[in-house]
C-alpha cells in the first residue's frame, strides 16, 4: 500500500466510543479545512447495526467535488463495508462471522476496505473520510484529543478495491447464475433419469406378467 508518511489523498477512519466524539471531530475536520491545513472531500459519522448495516448519521462533502457523500467515493466505500461484502471481510459481529466461515477460512491478504470494514464496528460510532493532507499530524492530533486513533488508507488502493469489487461482484452473479442454471439441468435430468427407470420398471412387470400367463 502507498507510503502515506508525508500525507497525500487518503480515506480515513476513526471510532469512537462516544458518539458525541465523531460529532466533534466531524466538526474539527471542517474547520481544518477552512484553516486550509487540508482539504476535506468529504466525511460522513457512521454506526453499524447489529445485523452489519451501516447506517449514515450525518454527511458533509465539498459540493463543487462531489455535490453529496452519497455519489462520491465516500458513498461507494459506505455502501460496500455496509452490505454483504461487509459482512465476508470482517464488518459483522463476530458470533455472525463464526457461524458463516471456518476460522481456517482466514485470509491474511492486506485489504483497504477489510481494514475500513473491521473498523466500523457495532456499539461504536465511526468518522469515515476522504481527506487530502499536507500532514498526518494535523488529523493525528487532532482525533486523538478526542479518544480516536486515525486509520489511514490511501485514496489510490480505496479506488483500485473498490473498482475490484464491482467486477467481483458482477462476476460472481454471473457465476451464481451459471450454477443455478446447471442444477436446475441436472434436477431435470435427473427428473429424466427417474422417469425412464420407472418406465423400465413397469415394462419389466408387465413382462414378467405376460410371460406368468402364457
Amino acid at each position: 500500500m502507498a507510503d502515506l508518511s508525508v500525507g497525500g489523498d487518503s480515506v480515513i477512519a476513526v471510532t469512537f466510543a462516544e458518539e458525541s466524539n465523531a460529532y466533534e471531530a466531524l466538526t474539527q475536520l471542517k474547520e481544518l479545512d477552512s484553516q486550509d491545513q487540508l482539504h476535506l472531500a468529504a466525511a460522513a459519522v457512521v454506526t453499524r447495526e447489529e445485523d452489519g448495516h451501516v447506517e449514515t448519521k450525518d454527511e458533509v462533502a465539498d459540493p463543487s467535488y462531489v455535490g453529496t457523500v452519497g455519489v462520491g467515493l465516500l458513498g461507494l466505500l459506505v455502501g460496500i463495508v455496509g452490505g454483504p461484502l461487509g459482512v465476508l471481510i470482517g464488518g459483522a459481529t463476530g458470533v455472525l462471522i463464526g457461524s458463516l466461515f471456518d476460522v481456517d477460512d482466514a485470509d491474511e491478504t492486506e485489504s483497504a476496505l477489510s481494514d475500513i470494514s473491521r473498523s466500523v464496528q457495532v456499539g461504536r460510532t465511526s468518522l469515515l473520510a476522504e481527506v487530502t493532507e499536507q500532514s498526518t499530524d494535523v488529523v493525528d492530533t487532532a482525533m486523538k484529543r478526542l479518544g480516536g486513533q486515525v486509520l489511514r488508507r490511501s485514496k489510490e488502493d480505496v479506488e483500485a478495491e473498490v473498482a475490484a469489487t464491482e467486477k467481483a461482484q458482477r462476476e460472481a452473479k454471473r457465476e451464481a447464475r451459471r450454477q443455478l442454471l446447471k442444477a436446475r439441468h441436472k434436477k431435470h435430468m435427473d427428473e429424466i433419469h427417474a422417469k425412464i427407470e420407472e418406465l423400465k420398471a413397469k415394462l419389466h412387470r408387465h413382462k414378467k406378467a405376460t410371460a406368468g400367463v402364457s
